[in-house]
């Protein structure tokens, strides 16, 4: 099985188990016998209901060893397809039929894929291409040879390889008259492109198959079309979409009254909900598929999905319930790949509902016990996991560490880097942890970390709604990690190189976030000299990074010429959560002040008390902070020490970490703005206020010298400000426009008059503008957003947006501020950025000063809202 089905099914442990994919095997080298590879990122179901019982007779009743072969495929039992099929092509090599030994060999490769063997199934595809290319050209069967090999591509990370294979795959299908065939290899190539971050190109292609499956009428090939379609469709965001094809999937298959097929359908339409976070809906969904289903692996999952919800509800009665269910449902899977991952999936419920481990491990042990029946060491590996971690809750450490280890010598002699591997790595860091041995532990989870960054493709690609998973399964090993490093640092004599790597996985749990954010891995990181940045290129800005830990706040800090210092302060999680929780609501109520001071200064004292005495004595009159979590949410500058804000000693910029947003002057010789404002909201979004202080605002700008190009009111359309912004030469964009950042890229958005811009059409949009402009975008002003109300994450939404912007730097509120400080704060700013002796971070204080000293707006409801992210030049 390729690495991404194994990410999929342990990545989302948490929350439910999926479905592994299996695509089908070719059956023959005629067109009308070709059986298209269905192999889209969508999960496809697994087995038709007769592979639930026991096929060893109607295996043994096929003539053809292929069709033994596809079989045995199609029940999950690879290892027994591989030697079936390896004997098919050596008898067709015998008989000299060129054709059906390459399409054989394809097969073969397919099962080898499902192995992990990657090594004998690119063999097996080099040698069916080779002996295609000395036949007369087979185009059907070339082209479902090349889909097979994208997925080859596609699952070992060569996702640009994949996209050119499946369009040369395509382009056979279409010489061949296959339009369905054509579908598909589109289907594929919508999954390579949002991989690759070309979101809506992905888009686009699927609505056109969408078309084209309009005009063919009902069969199970356009029900599967559509199916993976709408399943295709959830992966990259477009939840509504998705839902409108997987319903009339489910429309199609009622009208061929196929009850597999319905419950196929209602088993995506229930996976749909639960990414819509729709969970009653999801659960009446699973529910039917259990009722209409013949398939016992189909009922397998959607009773196990249900279960897991109901354990979130902490609803243990009734998952206890479901459970007995679910029992003799898996005596009738047969020995398979899916029967061992079923069993582990059901231990993993047994253990979060019973107490009593014994059944987890009578369960894990038949499923340890299938796998090498069968000789999958993939399973067997990913078993012998489980177990460990059963040992490892009980508290049976030993065992644990004996098993953890026995089942990652197996996973690497696969030479693979997949989630089994990153999980067994980080699994034994933990162990080694309990025994003490922290070098040990952090070698282990040291390999972990990077098992994760060969994956980045592979831990977005799975689901739309994977921000529980990724915040159990992901975000603790970094956390995790760097508390270890930290740890084993001698109190007051920290090393250097141990904070630096510290700080490095930090800016690299970051990364990965906003990969998670925006379900692409096309961030491009870089390594960062810290001492280079400071030392030489801003000897007065010293960069803070705040480290929120389970039962500390730590802060690493580099001070222009000195070396990397820590400080530390025994605090729980749960307290700094609480106090930037109730600073964010003290800031938004202007009667609050000394409520937002109290919160405030203990923040101050966290974070900056301690290291201060240093900073003055090295010239230190800018601070950058790279924010972890919740502290992206609230404005440093608002920090109170006693008796001044920070702000009034201090220029402050926040970054997303210095690997995205290196520090870049600000290139003043020419400052062209594109504005845009919307003064009322359109309908149906009157939930937001009227802003109209909107015009005095964008006049601001002009009178402070920059030169301006304006979309104002129902001019503001996400389709002119994409015009204007391919035809206008411009290094500023400033939007004084509602808009909402939030931890879910769907809810993060700018409001304009034909609705909301979501941060993905945005990105879209001036992305656009770097094949006409050469110019960067120096600065771009996001007024009148906001942060999304009870998110911790939010500030997840805000960095996204300053990075997909491409500008050097962000200004953005955090919350909405009133019209006439919103016009003395941007009048200030921009004429002070006209200075060319001051940065843009002192701009930014200058403009917040003019606000403090004001006798209207001293509080910092007023003059706090704005932040800037990125470049502080």
């Amino acid at each position: 099985m390729a690495r991404k089905w194994y990410l999929f099914l342990r990545y989302l442990q948490s929350i439910l188990k999926w479905r592994s994919p299996q695509p089908p095997l070719l059956r023959g080298v005629r067109g009308d016998l070709i059986l298209l590879c269905l192999l889209t990122f969508a999960l496809p179901s697994l087995a038709n209901p007769h592979y639930a019982q026991n096929i060893t007779p109607i295996i043994q009743n096929q003539k053809s060893q292929t069709d033994q072969g596809k079989l045995l495929y199609d029940a999950g039992r690879y290892s027994e397809a591989v030697q079936i099929l390896h004997q098919a092509v050596q008898e067709y090599q015998k008989q000299g039929d060129i054709l059906k030994q390459a399409a054989t060999l394809g097969n073969l490769s397919l099962a080898y894929q499902q192995l992990g063997n990657w090594k004998l199934a690119s063999v097996a595809l080099t040698t069916s291409l080779r002996l295609q290319g000395a036949e007369p050209k087979n185009q059907n069967l070339l082209a479902q040879t090349l889909i097979i090999q994208g997925r080859l591509l596609f699952s070992t990370g060569q996702t640009n390889a994949a996209l050119s294979t499946w369009r040369q795959a395509e382009k056979e299908f279409e010489k061949a008259g296959n339009k369905h065939g054509s579908l598909k290899a589109r289907v594929q190539q919508a999954q390579s492109l949002q991989i690759l971050g070309y979101y809506y190109n992905a888009v686009k292609l699927l609505k056109e198959v969408n078309a084209a499956f309009d005009s063919q009428p009902g069969s199970i090939e356009k029900l599967a079309g559509l199916r993976s379609l709408g399943d295709a469709l959830q992966l990259v965001g477009d939840l509504k979409q998705s839902r409108i094809i997987l319903e009339q999937s489910l429309k199609v298959a009622r009208a061929l009254n196929n009850n597999t097929e319905i419950g196929k359908s209602l088993l995506s339409l229930a996976n749909h909900a639960l990414s819509a976070r729709k969970l009653q809906q999801a659960i009446e969904y699973y529910k039917q598929t259990v009722d209409i289903s013949p398939s016992p692996q189909i009922k397998v999952e959607a009773l196990l999905n249900h279960v897991s919800l109901l354990i979130q509800a902490k609803k243990y009665t009734e998952a206890t319930s479901l459970i007995s269910v679910i029992e003799p449902l898996l005596q009738q899977l047969p020995p398979s790949r899916t029967a061992i991952y079923a069993r582990i999936n059901f231990a993993d419920r047994l253990m979060q509902i019973d107490r009593n481990m014994q059944r987890s491990y009578t369960v894990l042990a038949t499923a340890i016990q299938i796998a090498r029946d069968i000789n999958d060491n993939h399973a067997y590996a990913y078993a012998l996991s489980e177990m460990g971690e059963l040992y490892e809750k009980t508290r049976q450490y030993p065992e644990a560490l004996k098993l953890t280890q026995q089942a990652l010598v197996i996973a690497q002699a696969e030479n693979v880097d997949d989630v089994i591997t990153y999980q067994l790595q980080w699994q034994l860091g933990r162990l080694l942890r309990t025994q003490r041995d922290i070098k040990g532990a952090i070698v282990s989870y040291n390999a972990a970390v990077e098992t994760l960054s060969k994956l980045r493709s592979d831990l977005v690609a799975v689901n739309t709604d994977v921000q529980f998973s990724f915040k159990e399964s992901v975000e603790p090993v970094y956390r995790q990690l760097v508390a270890l490093l930290l740890e084993s640092q001698t109190p007051g004599r920290p090393d250097p190189k141990v904070l630096d790597q510290a700080r490095q996985h930090i800016e690299a749990l970051q990364l990965a976030e906003l990969d998670n954010f925006f379900k692409e891995a096309c961030l491009q990181g870089k390594k960062v000299v810290l001492d280079k940045v400071v030392d030489k290129e801003n000897p007065n800005t010293a960069i803070l990074y705040p480290i929120i830990l389970a039962d500390t706040l730590q802060v690493i800090v580099k001070i222009p010429n000195q070396q990397l210092k820590l400080y530390t302060t025994k605090i729980s999680l749960a307290e700094v959560e609480t106090t930037v929780a109730q600073l964010r609501r003290d800031l938004i109520d202007p009667s609050a002040i000394e409520s937002l001071k109290i919160q405030s200064q203990k923040l101050y004292t966290w974070l900056v008390k301690e290291l201060e005495p240093n900073l003055a004595p090295n010239g230190v009159n800018t601070l950058v902070f790279i924010p972890d979590t919740v502290l992206g949410s609230i404005p440093f500058s608002a920090l109170f020490d006693g008796k001044n804000y920070l702000v009034e000693k201090y220029a402050i910029a926040m970054n997303a970490g210095l690997q995205l947003l290196d520090p870049q002057p600000l290139q003043r010789q020419k400052l062209n703005a594109l504005t845009a404002g919307l003064i009322e909201p359109p309908y149906p979004y009157k939930e937001f206020a009227s802003l109209p202080g909107i015009k005095l605002e964008l006049e601001q700008i002009n009178q402070a010298g920059i030169k301006t190009k304006t979309l104002l009111n129902q001019q503001f359309t996400s389709k002119k400000l994409d015009n204007l912004v391919q035809d206008t030469p411009f290094n500023i964009v400033h939007l004084a426009t509602h808009g909402q950042f939030s931890s879910r890229v769907e809810d993060t958005f700018i409001l304009a008059a034909d609705g909301p811009i979501n941060v993905r059409e945005f990105d879209n949009i001036l992305r656009s503008r770097d094949q006409t402009q050469q110019e960067a975008l120096q600065l771009l002003v996001l007024s009148a957003c906001q942060t999304a109300e009870g998110d911790k994450r939010a500030a997840l939404g805000l960095a996204g947006v300053a990075i997909k912007a491409g500008a050097r730097s962000t200004l953005a509120s955090l919350w909405q501020i009133e019209d006439e400080p919103t016009a003395i704060f941007v009048g200030e700013f921009y004429r002070k950025l006209k200075d060319a002796k001051l940065s843009r971070a002192f701009a930014l204080q200058q403009a917040q000063l003019k606000l403090l000293n004001h006798p209207n707006y001293k509080a910092p409801t007023h003059w706090a809202a704005y932040v800037l992210i990125g470049n502080w030049l």
